[in-house]
């Protein structure tokens, strides 16, 4: 049967499906909600039109308000921004909901990238044996994290799943009747969510998609794949950051990570509990029954009648499951035995812990701690530290650090993060004893500048009565210069010979985490994309030396400016001279729900991860080599790329830009997350404290998306100007990764919209600012279109452009109402006497609509 192509059917099946739905919304028997839905598509139309003929986000309202509504009152005016905001966020959620219902029909799940796809290639090619060799030795670890870049509720996240499922099976009764309960059901969260919060919303997505996903994907590889033995390596691994990342996060606190570390134990067994409840109607057998009733039982009491006591180890479990298997071989005729395979694969896979909850600080904090442990050491009268320890080199300092040995009690300190510390080494020990190692084993140090920093975090574990820690210390690179200089510290610790022999002791393997996102922030695009490419690069040359198998772990956010985009193509780019055993991301907000949040998705985008490390060292091993000529065009583009970011970065209308014209303020105020928006408490704004989410976030809510391609443009114009255009042509003809690179940073561009700032540039403080950006966003524009030799963004992914576009469609009205805001309350400051009543009102909208605006950018991933 003929397939259509992609676009008709994301035509046919998501948006010819919303229409529909969209318009049962006006049917809903709710108060003024016909007035509301019958009004916004004249607003939007208002909208499209004012913006066409470049009228001001005030000029649009006032418009349509006096032609529509009837009234100068202020009064009325705002209660249909806030009845439009509402519509509006509904009408986000519905789309979500239609675009997952349709995920495995717009996209082909057993083409390009799946794991059948892999297979065929696998047996054309003749690599079978080289792929069950990949297969052993290669994972894919997605790490969830609770950083705000998504703003349902719960409750409003089960809605999205049954209108999914509704939608899927045409069910019109169900599907208006979760439209009447979407129509009353709260969006904003009155307080904020504490970290627990935040981990129990995202363990709904390891037990409801993850489990089944991973252990489907693992089944198939064994039976498909690798069928004559089972694959002992655990390829899909989780890991988890609510509860453990107490980086610039205050309420991460002790007990905390260890209630957060039970929740996943707990969660795991209940999964294995209605599994093995499932399996006891078929495992009926004599001799068999008796076994699996005795597994039920202690399962059940581990999960629904305990405070914490196992009634069942994790070695029992197996040793009971493989008794059960051997004898349904040997006397049942291996009925069901696919069944119980199933589980042992999970059992296997995700143990008693689920996923790994990592332990994350900054290094800023490290240094204030190990000077307050210095302190306590020096007025106790003890010769751990020599008094002068201080004032020695960086070499003599490591000599120190990896020499030492204690047991501090955490309660023989004042200072409150002093005390939290060390209280979450304890903590890592007492979960490594519940849930097992792979509990909580690893300690990420943010914004790590130096071998210091790493041994300094080595020495608090080994000062906490732990001579031999199981536990792996990952330094994150972020900043462009500690980026260039990550291969230089990587070899001090290497060469350092307790380092070296607790590396021996860890399987001789390093995990080193690279950030996108503050290096996007501090370098630009281009800088922080090819610094973190020559890191890794650098990096494994440097290992690879010592022995040493490195594992690079990725904070990708969701945009392109947090280092997102089309992570597979990036990964399937990466070429021998990176090491690329592991695939380990960060997956945030949006991403989570728009990449795992179905079963569909979430195989989807495994199995395109998988294949990315297939595609990397099984069937292109050497093809996507750097040559020094690119790597020379690279470096130079970059470098363009930076000057160019940097002379914007350091205007000096930069942060009076983002702190007066954007939303980034708003950020502080909203209960969206447990973190504060910056790490620092002064009032002042300073860049280096800025999180890099209210940074990127702020420029998405402009539509201005600096983050994502300021600087691309100037680089580009450089080659065209000195008649060099053929080798940055040839580049992206053949190179993967800078081809993934611009397209990304396309996809920034078609999700920006200047005609809603365009007012700015007659302001007299900021328009000369404002006219920089825009000129930088056109340049780049036709340069990317030159490039790729498209006539419009993003033509090669008509149905992605087709999604954003729907969106842009649908939050235009919000981002005027947002800028109408702004405007108002820039003009109530500027009074004689300003209403302050009124002011907190339009702060109210500005805060609501960067809700539903950030909700709606969910397929910037």
């Amino acid at each position: 049967m003929y397939t259509l192509p992609k676009i008709e059917r994301f035509n046919q099946n998501v948006l010819s499906k919303y229409n529909i739905y969209n318009s049962v919304f006006i049917t809903l028997p709710f108060d003024s909600i016909d007035n509301t839905g019958a009004l916004l598509p004249l607003f939007t139309e208002v909208c499209e039109t004012g913006f066409k003929k470049m009228e001001t986000p005030k000029e649009i309202f006032e418009f349509f308000s006096k032609k529509y509504l009837h009234t100068d009152v202020e009064a009325d005016k705002i209660d249909l921004m806030f009845r439009f905001i509402q519509y509006i966020e509904r009408q986000i959620v519905l789309f979500d909901a239609v675009e997952d219902a349709a995920f495995p029909i717009v996209n082909n799940m057993e083409g390009r990238g799946s794991l059948r796809d892999v297979k065929e290639k696998s047996d054309a090619r003749g690599k079978n044996e080289e792929l069950v060799e990949f297969l052993e030795n290669f994972n894919v670890r997605t790490v969830l994290t609770a950083h705000p870049t998504q703003f349902y509720p719960g409750a409003v996240l089960g809605i999205i799943n049954d209108l999914t499922q509704a939608i899927r099976d045409n069910n019109l009764l169900q599907i208006k009747q979760l439209l009447a309960q979407l129509g009353k059901t709260p969006f904003i969260q009155n307080e904020k969510p504490n970290p627990f919060d935040e981990a129990v919303s995202l363990i709904w997505y390891l037990e409801n998609v993850f489990y089944n996903t991973a252990g489907d994907l693992m089944h198939y590889l064994e039976t498909n794949i690798a069928p004559s033995g089972n694959i002992k390596n655990p390829i899909i691994q989780l890991g988890f950051w609510p509860g453990g990342d107490r980086d610039g996060n205050p309420f991460v606190t002790t007990d905390i990570t260890l209630k957060v570390a039970d929740r996943l134990r707990t969660s795991i067994l209940k999964c294995y509990y209605f599994e093995m409840r499932s399996l006891k109607r078929k495992l009926t057998f004599s001799g068999v029954d008796v076994l699996v009733a005795e597994l039920e039982n202690k399962l059940y009491r581990s999960v629904f009648y305990s405070r914490g006591e196992i009634y069942i180890t994790l070695e029992e479990f197996k040793a009971q499951l493989n008794k059960i298997k051997t004898i349904i071989v040997e006397q049942h005729q291996s009925l069901y035995v696919n069944e119980l395979e199933a589980l042992l694969i999970k059992v296997n896979l995700f143990g008693f812990h689920f996923a790994t909850l990592d332990i994350r600080q900054n290094s800023r904090i490290h240094d204030a701690v190990f000077r307050d442990i210095f302190d306590f050491y020096q007025n106790s009268g003890s010769d751990i530290f020599p008094k002068n320890y201080y004032e020695l080199s960086e070499t003599e300092k490591c000599k120190v650090l990896t020499s030492v040995q204690g047991n501090l009690n955490p309660g023989d300190f004042k200072n409150e993060m002093t005390q939290s510390t060390l209280e979450s080494i304890q903590a890592i020990k007492q979960i490594q004893a519940s849930n097992g190692e792979l509990g909580a084993n690893r300690y990420i140090i943010s914004n790590n500048e130096n071998a210091v920093n790493v041994l300094e975090t080595f020495a608090l574990i080994r000062l906490s009565d732990w001579e031999k820690p199981s536990v792996d210390i990952v330094p994150l690179f972020e900043s462009v210069d500690d980026l260039q200089n990550a291969h230089n510290v990587m070899e001090q610790l290497y060469t350092n010979p307790v380092y070296a022999a607790h590396l021996a002791d860890r399987g001789m393997k390093q995990t080193i985490m690279l950030g996108f996102s503050d290096g996007t922030k501090d370098g630009g695009y281009l800088m922080a994309n090819w610094s973190i490419y020559q890191a890794k690069e650098a990096l494994t040359a440097m290992s690879r030396k010592y022995g040493v198998k490195v594992i690079f772990f990725d904070g990708r956010g969701g945009p392109p400016a947090r280092g997102g985009g089309k992570t597979h193509k990036f990964y399937a780019s990466l070429g021998p001279d990176i090491e690329n055993k592991e695939i380990q991301v960060t997956v945030q907000g949006q991403t989570i729900s728009s990449n795992f949040g179905t079963l569909d998705s979430c195989r989807h985008n495994l199995e395109n991860l998988l294949s990315a490390g297939v595609t990397n060292q099984v069937f292109s091993k050497e093809l996507n080599k750097f040559s020094e000529t690119d790597k020379e065009v690279m470096n130079q583009l970059s470098e363009l790329g930076y000057k160019k970011y940097l002379s914007f970065k350091n205007h000096d209308k930069f942060i009076p830009y983002l702190e007066k014209m954007s939303t980034l303020k708003y950020y502080a105020k909203t209960n969206i997350g447990s973190r504060p928006s910056k790490r620092s408490k002064s009032e002042k704004l300073d860049f280096k404290d800025l999180r890099a989410i209210p940074f990127v976030g702020s420029w998405s809510q402009l539509k201005q998306n600096v983050p994502g391609f300021y600087g691309v443009g100037a680089a580009l114009k450089h080659f065209e100007d000195t008649n060099q255009w053929d080798k940055v042509q040839d580049l992206y003809n053949h190179s993967m990764f800078f081809k993934t690179l611009l397209e990304n940073s396309m996809m920034s561009l078609a999700k920006s919209f200047f005609p809603l700032t365009a007012y700015m540039k007659n302001d007299p403080e900021f328009g000369e600012f404002w006219q920089n950006i825009y000129d930088e966003f056109l340049e780049t524009k036709r340069l990317l279109l030159k490039i790729a030799g498209h006539k419009e963004l993003m033509e090669n992914y008509p149905d992605g452009m087709a999604s954003i576009q729907i969106r842009e469609r649908i939050v235009l009205p919000l981002l005027t109402i947002q800028q109408y805001a702004l405007l108002r309350i820039n003009e109530l400051n500027k009074e004689a006497n300003p209403d302050d009543k009124l002011i907190k009102v339009y702060e109210k909208i500005v805060m609501r609509s960067l809700f539903g605006n950030t909700n709606a950018s969910r397929n910037s991933a």
